[in-house]
């Protein structure tokens, strides 16, 4: 296992743990119970992750990584849907060329 799938299941595990949690002493436990609020932190992050990435800064994009991978972790997480659905996902576009796969998406 790499160090990276370690941290996503030590904090994927803590985000379920979370669920529920007091708001008042936990952010995560804040945007879990409002999912609209999560989905925008996500959208949020995702322009910051992509204006990094055009910046060329490596550190800069790799600490709006991290944020962007909490945030999608928390919006999965408060949707009900678990890694292993994403990676069945993943696996079943494995072997397909990209352009093939969008090709033979239903609108």
């Amino acid at each position: 296992m790499s160090r990276f799938d370690e941290v996503l299941t030590r904090l994927a595990a803590t985000i379920e743990a979370r669920k529920g949690g007091d708001t008042s002493a936990s952010y995560t436990a804040q945007l879990l119970s409002d999912p609209a609020r999560a989905a925008k932190k996500l959208g949020e992050e995702a322009v910051e992750t992509v204006i990094a990435a055009a910046r060329g800064q490596p550190e800069e994009l790799a600490a709006e990584s991290a944020d962007l991978i909490y945030h999608w972790l928390v919006v999965l997480a408060a949707a009900g849907v678990s890694l292993d659905e994403v990676a069945a996902k993943l696996e079943a576009r494995e072997g397909t060329s990209g352009l093939a796969e969008k090709a033979g998406r239903t609108p």
